[in-house]
């Protein structure tokens, strides 16, 4: 039943995936009465349905379908880009189940558009989002003459690395922890000794320009303040003054916003190409709502289970419910273990709970007190055995109200980024949302693209491929 359920509503919450996202969509909602959190949420969706390409750069730059076929056509996600100089049409929409990236049909594991040094130590969800925000990056950095690219919470520096030594760019790289900043400075030596040693295998490959790998800095980005180390140019550039590109694959939080100020307020900063994540963690106030219409609107606000709900993984949660895992019971013990946490300490809220090993192997009274020791708590505390096995016999009612929840997570994650395009366009910053990640390898995988200049029909190219 939860996955008739889910896959019925999963058809329109999909489909915010897989469309991209331009200018002013205020002007197709604004007029809709806002009256409470909910009711704001829901008109959203016949505004983006109806919504025509063309005109006056409306919503989308893909004429979308109506939304009666939507519900009827089954799943629809994330379209494979065409290759460079050929346009994505409305009808070469995806119907029906996954697709999986023509990259890792040969092999699930390996990436055949990165090379083999490339893909070490890489995942391949890693391997499709480094690869294709680098080359949407490489496209952006060219249109707008950049001189340095900054990579901001770039972790264990796979994105920068890419992008120095796969694309040629100039790349710095900030990162606040130590540890990953030394794991990334060991592997940039790693691969550079690879790429010598296929050079030497295949002397027919020349290597016309000297290779720099990415200059990593340790340096947490306050949210609050402009960070200086951020703009600082690696060398003098020839002419003029520095033209930096901010680049962020899921900064978290705050981060995000970070960049968007940074972006907004300094100069020498001339794009940005912005992946966010871990919604649940932006600033109340501060991280959200961003732009002065969205905050002027009724009942704008976010709680915390909202935003944390849209960092969910709506297709990998799909999948789950269809082969009907036996890992969903999680979702009833986790809810039994919370009603002993508050009769315990009912000040104790949003306790994390890291991942317990082998739920469906456990009795739910095991689980409760596994939990409980996770957060603080004595495990031995004395538990109503007829009260948990009573939340246990509502195992189905649980993953159904989850399944029917979790539905909210694109469009609680579009409102955000509908929010920070509409921070940008209040500037008189040109900006769009493209879906260039396949939402089944990484669900965040909208990308929020602003210049400082009008590029006109080149942010479609950006979406595209490279032969």
């Amino acid at each position: 039943m939860p996955a008739q359920l889910f896959t019925s509503f999963w058809t329109w919450a999909s489909y915010l995936r897989a469309v991209p996202v331009s200018t002013s969509v205020k002007w197709d909602i604004k007029n809709s009465a806002y009256l409470s959190r909910v009711q704001w949420l829901m008109p959203v969706i016949p505004a983006l349905w109806e919504a025509k390409a063309g005109g006056s750069q409306g919503i989308f730059h893909r004429q979308p379908l109506g939304h009666t076929s939507l519900l009827m056509a089954g799943s629809i996600g994330w379209t494979e880009p065409t290759t460079a100089g050929h346009t994505a049409a409305g009808d070469a929409w995806r119907r029906g189940g996954h697709q999986t990236p023509s990259e890792f049909l040969e092999n699930p594991s390996q990436s055949s558009r990165l090379t083999a040094p490339f893909r070490k130590h890489v995942r391949p969800k890693k391997q499709h989002e480094i690869r294709r925000l680098g080359e949407l990056v490489k496209k952006l950095s060219d249109f707008t003459g950049c001189t340095q690219v900054v990579d901001v919470g770039s972790g264990q520096g796979h994105l920068s690395r890419f992008m120095a030594l796969g694309l040629g760019l100039m790349v710095k790289s900030i990162e606040g922890d130590q540890r990953l900043v030394a794991r990334a400075q060991h592997l940039d030596q790693e691969l550079l000794q690879a790429l010598e040693k296929e050079e030497k295998r295949n002397p027919q490959v020349v290597q016309t320009s000297p290779r720099h790998s990415p200059h990593h800095v340790v340096r947490w980005v306050d949210p609050t303040a402009l960070c200086e180390e951020l703009l600082l140019p690696l060398e003098n550039p020839r002419q003029g003054r520095a033209r930096l590109l901010l680049t962020g694959l899921h900064a978290c939080g705050d981060l995000s916003v970070a960049l968007l100020r940074h972006f907004s307020c300094c100069p020498e900063v001339v794009a940005l190409a912005l992946v966010g994540c871990c919604y649940m963690k932006l600033s109340d106030p501060g991280g959200y709502p961003l732009s002065q219409w969205v905050a002027g609107l009724p009942g704008y606000e976010l709680p915390y289970r909202l935003r944390e709900g849209a960092c969910h993984a709506l297709e990998e949660y799909a999948e789950r419910l269809r082969k009907a895992v036996p890992g969903l019971r999680t979702h009833c013990y986790r809810a039994a273990l919370e009603t002993v946490i508050r009769r315990a300490q009912p000040e104790l809220r949003r306790p994390g709970v890291q991942g317990i090993p082998r739920v469906h192997e456990l009795k739910i009274e095991e689980y409760v007190q596994r939990g409980l020791q996770r957060v603080g708590l004595d495990p031995q505390l004395p538990l109503n055995l007829a009260a948990l096995q009573a939340h246990q016999a509502q195992e189905n009612r649980v993953v159904a109200f989850f399944s029917l929840a979790l539905l909210l997570a694109p469009l609680v994650e579009t409102l955000i980024l509908l929010d920070r395009l509409l921070y940008l366009q209040e500037q008189g910053f040109h900006a769009e949302l493209l879906p260039i990640f396949s939402p089944e390898l990484s669900p965040r995988n909208l990308v929020l693209v602003a210049t400082k200049m009008p590029l006109g029909q080149a942010f479609s190219v950006l979406e595209t491929e490279n032969s």
